[in-house]
């Protein structure tokens, strides 16, 4: 229902709240939800005129982010945004008791003193839960650092909200995340191992949902969990393109990967990672929608657009070739004499490269050597380098 002049103390008039309540009494609603932002005052307000439980947009993300959240950072981070949220909407909630006496010069009444002893605790308890969060970046940098430097690269799975980059994520590593067609299904990072062609191993991570306008409190409550994003070699955008919004929810994407700096707006939107775009449910589309699109990637030339079906594995494998093709494009070939006898530099170079040649390369001091060419991209010709 569209507000046609937004009223200070219920935001809807008279003539739209009788409406609301008569539709809520014939639906036999138990809560209402208003899709946009209410002041406490305006919350109250409505509550007593409707007879009924009112949220507004941000207490609905909650809510569902407070049911959705599995992991003790998960928690903590759901928590504090609740208290964040929590904290400005005391005002006037006790005005009960202050209408029993008045304060006297700058000395409030008991309403006030109330009000004063939540506040004093919901800061108490906010303090401590950013204590704990600061341990879990911390840990979580050195997570990343270690990361850093294990030969695997990692990929980031993001996207907005219930555009299946947990489907995603679980076709490509077998894993058993929870995917369902829901908002906010995954809130809690998840990292599995995977295979591409010509990379041994590869970090596939699986994060948040993104929405447009989040609300200011889980934008700085979710901030570690997004920082993942920020230590991917490369980022694969998990796009819903069966749904008619899905350009307006590609922009909103972008801004908050422009927020992370992964992106550099100054550049023109230059990423600063490179980001392969997944055109998803491909299956859902009807047959001159696929033409269409179809006709817009071959008029693009743009390779890094893979469309695809996370559920029925549709297109899945021609995005692991474009992925490894991305992470081993700095790759140069290089050659390699090593004695026969070293076991372990040629495991290493077969298991972390793509070996074009292993051959005998006749007698040294040491005995029998081997000769072999194999691709490597710069940083593992770092880590062989440092063997």
């Amino acid at each position: 229902m569209p507000i046609r002049e937004p009223r200070a103390a219920t935001l809807f008039g008279e003539g739209q709240i009788t409406n609301i309540a008569t539709a809520c009494t014939m639906g036999e609603a138990d809560l209402v939800v208003v899709d946009g932002a209410l002041t406490a005052i305006q919350q109250r307000n409505l509550e007593e005129k409707l007879k009924i439980k009112v949220i507004d947009r941000t207490g609905l993300i909650l809510e569902i982010f407070g049911e959705r959240a599995r992991t003790a950072e998960g928690r903590l981070q759901v928590e504090l945004a609740h208290l964040d949220y929590q904290a400005g909407r005391l005002v006037r909630s006790w005005t009960h008791l202050e209408r029993q006496r008045g304060g006297f010069g700058f000395l409030g009444g008991p309403g006030e003193t109330q009000i004063e002893s939540d506040r004093r605790m919901i800061r108490d308890r906010m303090a401590r839960l950013r204590r704990e969060l600061d341990s879990v970046r911390r840990t979580r940098g050195l997570h990343r650092s270690r990361r850093g430097k294990a030969p695997w690269p990692v990929i980031a799975l993001v996207g907005y909200t219930n555009a299946g980059k947990s489907t995603l994520f679980n076709r490509l590593t077998g894993a058993d995340v929870m995917a369902e067609d829901l908002l906010f299904a995954t809130l809690d990072p998840t990292m599995r191992a995977i295979r591409l062609p010509g990379v041994e191993k590869a970090i596939l991570s699986d994060t948040v949902g993104f929405i447009s306008d989040l609300p200011t409190q889980l934008v700085a409550a979710f901030r570690a969990t997004l920082e993942e994003v920020t230590a991917a070699d490369v980022i694969v955008h998990v796009r819903d393109i069966a749904n008619p919004d899905t350009a307006a929810q590609r922009s909103q994407v972008l801004e908050i990967l422009d927020e992370l700096g992964v992106i550099d707006a100054e550049e023109g939107g230059t990423p600063q990672i490179p980001i392969v775009e997944v055109w998803n449910k491909w299956d859902l589309l009807l047959p001159d929608q696929i033409e269409e699109l179809s006709a817009e990637i071959n008029r693009r030339h743009d390779d890094r657009i893979v469309p695809l079906s996370a559920l029925t594995g549709e297109f899945c494998d021609h995005l692991l070739e474009v992925l490894s093709a991305m992470l081993t494009s700095g790759a140069k070939v290089h050659t390699f004499t090593i004695p026969a006898s070293d076991g372990q530099r040629i495991a290493w170079l077969h298991s972390h490269g793509e070996v074009l040649g292993d051959e005998d390369a006749g007698e040294g001091e040491g005995g029998p050597l081997r000769r072999l060419t194999v691709r490597l991209d710069p940083r593992e010709m770092g880590r062989y380098s440092a063997l």
